[in-house]
């Protein structure tokens, strides 16, 4: 989402753009471009105060099930954060590098490893966790706790519908293709193109 602009005079912000859009362009247009739309500034407005801490984004949906679940084999952490094992390895390299976590083998078990916090790690949790709910007051200003309530159920409803079509699924084309699978697919069309 763009970052509003302000006026000469008395520095009142303009529109946003993408609020102009929802408000005049596409009023009525589907739900999924609306969710997104807030989806995305509510992580913006979160990511410009996790910069303020040298903290990206991406190493916050770690930091907050690490701060639940301390220990987490890296297949857990990735089945946890919704995300692919490589990009959790990389991730995980990232954060090990920064002194926010370690890795260890379990006792007797050299097969998994495991991500812990380091002191550091776990002491960012009291200076980010408060920049969420900031985030959180913000997004809902001006809202009923009826409305608020509402809310959460409609989406959660959303979440749980998706969640049960893809489990659901039993063709095998409707799935999300691996980061590999999709270079690959992407490399052989670009060479298809150039051919014809």
């Amino acid at each position: 989402m763009a970052a509003a602009g302000t006026s000469g005079k008395g520095g009142v912000a303009s529109e946003d753009p993408i609020l102009r859009h929802w408000r005049e362009a596409v009023p009525d247009d589907r739900l999924a471009h609306l969710v997104k739309d807030a989806g995305r500034a509510m992580i913006r407005g979160l990511q410009m105060r996790l910069a303020q801490h040298e903290v990206s984004f991406g190493h916050w949906a770690y930091l907050r099930v690490l701060w639940v679940t301390d220990g987490l084999t890296q297949k857990e952490l990735s089945d946890e954060t919704g995300t692919t094992t490589p990009t959790t390895f990389s991730a995980v390299s990232a954060m090990e590098k920064l002194g926010y976590v370690e890795r260890r083998y379990a006792p007797g078990n050299r097969k998994n490893t495991h991500v812990y916090l380091t002191p550091r790690g776990r002491g960012l949790k009291k200076k980010l966790v408060p920049l969420a709910e900031e985030v959180n007051e913000i997004s809902v200003a001006g809202l009923k706790t009826t409305e608020i309530n509402v809310a959460r159920k409609v989406l959660l409803t959303i979440i749980e519908n998706m969640a049960r079509d893809e489990a659901e699924s039993s063709d095998p084309a409707r799935r999300i293709p691996s980061t590999r699978e999709m270079g690959n697919l992407i490399a052989t069309r670009g060479e298809e193109y150039e051919s014809n």
